[in-house]
């Protein structure tokens, strides 16, 4: 068997001569005896020894605890310090970096036999955690989405860089404050700070959803909307050991989520309400009704008069730009609470809501043919319009909206056979 190989990093020659003779006893193999930290990392890099005694405290040296880092993390080459034991005391009150095991001076030859078998020994389970804590941090640092990890107590022991993109705050400066202080969300529903996440979802025990719409205040205070989930991390018994926070900005998702909710329920030209959502909103206004007997609303059905004359005369981009016109026009006849929709090509219907009779939706029906009677200029042309409207009042003996809104339409019928720029009001006994 071939004997390990043991570097002495030891200021005191009579100490080091007296370790190289113990170890050269034991069956181990002293490369050789330094003094210099800068000379125990060349001879750390010609020969690979299989491990370090090293004095952590040498005199006239840099730090000691910096030269085991550069030995352990770059040459992964496990290290056994030597200490007296007032050192030794000194370092449990700040932690060494990760040393396999200590050694006291002044040094016994079993205890040394001892502490360099554990070293060896223990060097390749450790090792193989350290790979694996290094690879899993890669993994981590690699996710496109924020990744936060806390204590058991909320607070912060790791984040990885998409965190510190999305928050603001450096790993360095976040580790053991509270996640509300670095994550900082609000629940725009509820319009309301999130209290910590972490906290709740290891007293829950399970993951945790963040709120639809939850929003992140940077440590800039930019608004970030955000979307995932938090959960408890449990060890291999099943203990509670801390939580982890994974989220991603959404700003796009929910940019698509308005515009796809655009798409289906508005018209693409004019941005009025479309067939779909004007029916909706009509349910919902029956549906008020039936709950309060003095409330009453009124639909009017919109038909242009003559507008295909425009479009033959103009062309079909005048005829777009006309429509927009009309479509602000309409809806500056109207009240901020009633609805102006679009049904496609020159159809338009108008919810009038709380009305009191309907006296109130003629003298709607009448501003809008006085406001669309004014020439609009569009191009250099002065364009003028009328339209033909069907009123239909609801009085309770609805129960769907296209039964009114086919009355309205019926009413708006009748009143073009009368003739351009008309208003009808539908007569239920005479169904016209």
């Amino acid at each position: 068997m071939v004997a390990c190989k043991i570097l002495v990093v030891e200021d005191e020659k009579l100490l080091a001569y007296n370790i190289k003779n113990s170890l050269q006893k034991l069956g181990y193999n002293v490369l050789e005896i330094t003094d210099s930290a800068e000379k125990a990392i060349i001879k750390v890099a010609e020969n690979y020894p299989n491990l370090v005694l090293f004095d952590i405290y040498l005199a006239r040296e840099i730090n000691g605890v910096q030269v085991v880092d550069i030995i352990q993390n770059n040459f992964h080459i496990p290290v056994l310090y030597i200490t007296d034991y007032s050192e030794y005391i000194k370092s449990r009150k700040k932690p060494l970096g990760e040393p396999f095991s200590y050694i006291l001076k002044p040094l016994r030859e079993i205890d040394l036999h001892l502490a360099v078998e554990m070293a060896l020994n223990r060097y390749p389970t450790q090792r193989k955690r350290q790979v694996e804590q290094q690879r899993m941090e890669a993994i981590i640092n690699s996710m496109g989405c924020a990744v936060v990890v806390t204590f058991t107590d909320g607070c912060i022991e790791m984040m990885n860089p998409m965190a510190e993109k999305l928050t603001g705050w450096q790993q360095n400066e976040a580790v053991g404050r509270d996640l509300t202080e670095v994550v900082n969300l609000i629940d725009k529903d509820m319009d309301e700070e999130i209290e910590n996440l972490a906290k709740q979802a290891m007293q829950a025990g399970e993951v945790l959803n963040l709120p639809e719409n939850c929003t992140l205040i940077s440590k800039d205070g930019k608004e970030i909307p955000i979307g995932d989930n938090i959960a408890p991390i449990r060890d291999r018994n099943g203990n509670i050991t801390g939580a982890v926070l994974i989220f991603q900005d959404i700003t796009q998702r929910k940019h698509t989520e308005v515009e796809l909710l655009r798409n289906a329920f508005y018209d693409g030209l004019t941005a009025l309400p479309n067939r779909i959502l004007f029916l909706d909103r009509l349910k919902q206004a029956i549906e008020r009704s039936k709950r309060r007997s003095d409330y009453r609303f009124a639909v009017l059905f919109l038909d242009l008069d003559s507008f295909k004359g425009i479009n033959d005369r103009f062309g079909h981009g005048m005829g777009d730009d006309f429509l927009v016109a009309i479509a602000r026009r309409l809806e500056s006849c109207v009240r901020s609470g009633d609805t102006v929709g679009r049904f496609g090509g020159d159809e338009f219907a108008v919810l009038l809501e709380d009305i009191r009779d309907i006296n109130d939706a003629i003298n709607v029906a009448k501003r809008i043919q006085d406001t669309l009677g004014l020439p609009l200029n569009l191009n250099g042309n002065q364009i003028c319009t009328t339209a033909s409207i069907g009123i239909a009042l609801n009085r309770g003996g609805y129960d769907n909206p296209e039964s009114l809104l086919r009355c309205a339409d019926n009413a708006m019928y009748r009143a073009k056979q009368q003739g351009k720029a008309r208003y009808g009001v539908f007569n239920e006994a005479a169904n016209c």
